[in-house]
């Protein structure tokens, strides 16, 4: 029977631990080279070792911070649904709230930025016309479950009382709402899921290990012209949350 390798050792000793209560939900880890020390082993394979036990949710990374024991975790519910639009309100607060969860958000909004090729493909304009460009983090009771990255045609909205989606009297409503308070109705979205492996970047906000898998939807609005008005890059980690499309029927 093939040597089991080193890294898969430690993150034993580590599991075993944290049965045995020597570290409890909450606590910060010793640094790598104190348990690589303790154990015999380099910093690499405890980092290795971290990062397996990241991924199974028994350990959690904090960027800038260090790596701590999980709190006990449900994986939370994303519904994907027309139907969770709700006049002047969150969807997403909605659901938060459909589970007994606080749901809020961050986000950072930038003006006149050049459209990339790919979003400027989806929106029908050109590449390199100016949007207004949205990123958030989304909170599930003060823990990241999704991030989402926002364009809108900076023409669209100009001018308006809605060009900052977070902002003004109709911030945080929706794309639907929003585009509803300046007379454009939105009848329909085409969303495109599919799995990939999380960046850095993303890995660091979301709390879980570098590659971890997620699923990136790949949202846009359009209106009853057939006009897309906004499209989006969401990222929800597959490890802290499941998925689900509700699709109305009609009768």
């Amino acid at each position: 029977m093939p040597e089991q390798p080193p890294y898969l050792r430690i993150a034993d000793v580590l599991r075993q631990r944290i049965a045995e209560h020597v570290w409890t939900a909450g606590d910060r880890l010793p640094s790598r080279s104190q348990i690589a020390e303790e154990c015999g082993v380099g910093e690499n394979v405890v980092r290795r070792a971290q990062e397996l036990l990241i991924s199974q949710g028994v350990l959690e990374g904090r960027a800038g911070s260090g790596t701590y024991v999980a709190e006990p975790r449900q994986r939370v519910r994303v519904v994907r649904s027309s139907a969770r639009e709700q006049p002047g309100g969150s969807p997403f607060r909605a659901d938060m709230q459909a589970l007994g969860k606080q749901g809020n958000w961050e986000s950072r909004t930038e003006a006149k930025v050049p459209a990339p090729a790919e979003v400027a493909a989806r929106l029908g304009i050109a590449a390199g016309d100016p949007c207004v460009r949205t990123v958030y983090e989304f909170l599930a009771d003060g823990r990241p479950v999704q991030l989402s990255t926002s364009w809108e045609p900076y023409q669209l909205t100009a001018g308006t009382l809605v060009i900052l989606p977070e902002g003004g009297p109709h911030a945080g409503v929706g794309v639907v709402n929003r585009m509803a308070a300046i007379g454009i109705t939105v009848s329909h979205a085409v969303e495109q899921p599919e799995p990939r492996q999380a960046t850095v970047e993303e890995a660091s906000l979301l709390g879980i290990q570098k590659a971890a898998l997620v699923t990136h939807i790949r949202r846009t609005y359009y209106s009853d012209q057939g006009q897309p008005v906004e499209t989006a890059d969401i990222v929800i980690p597959a490890a802290h949350c499941e998925v689900v499309y509700e699709i109305p029927v009609s009768r």
